[in-house]
């Protein structure tokens, strides 16, 4: 028998070994793991139209549903950021001024970058930020038709899946997978419809501060907030961040900027502090160290849908090893005390 030191050693390297297999195999897993997510909250649905209507006319109707909300979402992304980017086009003078500034002051205090910048920075960098974004956006393509086809297959085949568990030799493994995964799944849609809401509510008030205050663009950059609402920690930052680089070119001056900056940190705070732990309850509770955890390190082994996913891969491993004594410990270190209660 080994020891409890040989048994640890045992554990931290098929973890490594996990998550290098994550890490070189991203664009199997991060799909995969996208699909099951999509999944659990389209189940309720496509049960409910499968017990009236034929197996495929309910997929298709689900699938329809689906595609029409990714469209959805992916037009107001493109509305934004273009509206955005156009707008800081038009700006490009003002913000050479700025940056102008910007150097003449950090020179005046030492600090010589204009020397470090065009050392990096030349015609070939941007010729490869330009192929990274192409590169990028084909492989989000790719992306998204790989979860529809997870998605399609695995609507057809939950039921099989359960019944096969069921007939598990091993009665007590067929529970804690059969109960972990109705748990997961009511805790997933309960998470997406908690994350909505907030976001719904971001974006609202943060058009309201950018309206008041007279900055433009008030609408894009409240859909913005609602959009990068749904990555934990990361999203809010960058909802902030930029509204406030956009009123320095616009105002030009500090003060707005500032009054925006810290409006929009009230609003981000109140939400994720306050309001959010009160809407989510104690079942969806996790420890916040965990939460940022999971977006930085989901994020580095899958880029930006990593950082979606984050935080609803923690939840359904917590809401597993709650179905096994021997790790039921990790649910209650990084779990909320109505963890078990999913």
């Amino acid at each position: 028998m080994p020891d409890a030191s040989s048994r640890a050693a045992l554990v931290i390297l098929a973890v490594v070994a996990v998550c290098c297999a994550l890490y070189w195999a991203s664009s199997v897993f991060a799909p995969l793991a996208f699909a099951l997510f999509i999944i659990s909250l389209l189940w309720p649905l496509q049960s409910r139209l499968q017990s009236v209507l034929p197996n495929l006319i309910a997929l298709l109707l689900t699938l329809g549903v689906l595609i029409a909300g990714l469209l959805v979402f992916g037009t107001l992304i493109g509305w934004s950021v273009s509206r955005a980017g156009q707008a800081l086009a038009s700006d490009a003078a003002r913000l050479q001024s700025l940056y102008e500034q910007l150097l003449a002051w950090l020179e005046g205090h030492g600090i010589a970058v204009a020397a470090l910048w065009s050392e990096h920075v030349n015609i070939g960098w941007y010729i490869r930020l330009m192929q990274s974004v192409i590169s990028r956006l084909n492989s989000t393509m790719s992306f998204w038709l790989i979860v529809l086809v997870y998605v399609t297959l695995g609507l057809l085949e939950v039921d099989d899946f359960a019944a096969r568990i069921k007939r598990f030799a091993n009665g007590d493994m067929a529970r804690a997978l059969l109960d972990g995964s109705r748990a997961t799944a009511t805790k997933f849609r309960a998470y997406f419809l908690m994350r909505t809401k907030m976001s719904i509510l971001t974006g609202l008030l943060v058009f309201a501060v950018t309206y008041a205050v007279g900055l433009p663009l008030a609408g894009e950059w409240g859909v913005l907030a609602f959009v990068l609402n749904y990555i934990p920690f990361l999203g809010p930052l960058f909802a902030t961040l930029f509204p406030t680089l956009y009123a320095v070119t616009e105002f030009q001056s500090w003060e707005a900027p500032l009054l925006i900056f810290l409006l929009l940190n009230v609003i981000q705070i109140a939400i994720g502090s306050y309001i959010e732990p009160r809407v989510s309850g104690a079942a969806l509770a996790i420890s916040p160290l965990l939460v940022l955890f999971s977006v930085f390190f989901w994020s580095y082994l899958w880029g930006i849908f990593g950082a979606f996913i984050g935080v609803p891969i923690s939840i359904a491993v917590l809401t597993y090893c709650d179905q096994v004594p021997s790790a039921r410990w990790l649910a209650e270190l990084f779990g909320g005390p109505g963890q078990r209660a999913g």
